[in-house]
């Protein structure tokens, strides 16, 4: 795997673009529509999922690719499966093996890349990824199992512009015991309930 470095910054007050509220998801190990919570989800039409005994239901239109120890489920248009900061609507799972390879805690955001994170929207050529999280918590994720939530901001803008910006959140659940982290650039709305509603195997 090829690693390249990540810039982290403070985020500025911007404008904000009228686009979609999210960025891309992501290789980090080298790995339509969105229904509005998991309990919305009719059983015809539906697949289920199974991560490291994390087994998810979800609408059968999302694909996924499995990459070593990694997974990237695709829920909408995608131009590159593998690249964590890809145009690629998707949501990452993630496994021991790349976390510790990326020295990943949860203590810091997640980021596979050594370099700075090229952006996931089209014709955005910088991205600038904030150190301090909006939110923290515990989010549970099917019975018994409480996922530590934490939510980081960042923005795109291109090169040289007046100040436009685009920005994001980059979601995150990471089980430290089950050794899991799920990382969300889209703010896809019903994977909140997706997860909410696991099963364990």
């Amino acid at each position: 795997m090829r690693k390249r470095s990540a810039v982290l910054a403070v985020l500025t007050t911007a404008v904000t673009l009228a686009v979609p509220a999210a960025a891309s998801a992501a290789v980090g190990a080298p790995p339509a529509g969105i229904p509005s919570g998991a309990s919305a989800l009719p059983a015809r039409g539906t697949t289920t999922f199974s991560f490291r005994g994390m087994n998810l239901r979800m609408p059968s239109a999302w694909k996924v690719r499995r990459y070593g120890d990694t997974a990237r489920v695709i829920t909408g248009p995608c131009t590159d499966p593998e690249y964590f900061y890809a145009d690629c609507k998707s949501f990452w799972l993630v496994g021991p093996k790349t976390l510790a390879y990326w020295g990943y805690t949860g203590k810091d955001r997640y980021v596979p890349t050594l370099t700075q994170p090229s952006c996931p929207f089209g014709g955005m050529s910088l991205t600038v990824l904030g150190d301090k999280a909006t939110s923290r918590g515990l989010r549970q994720v099917g019975r018994g199992h409480a996922a530590a939530y934490t939510a980081w901001p960042g923005y795109c803008e291109a090169q040289g512009s007046s100040g436009r910006k685009v920005h994001f959140t980059q979601r995150e659940w990471f089980l430290p015991t089950s050794k899991i982290l799920v990382v969300d650039l889209w703010d896809h709305k019903g994977l909140s309930g997706v997860l909410k509603n696991a099963t364990w195997s």
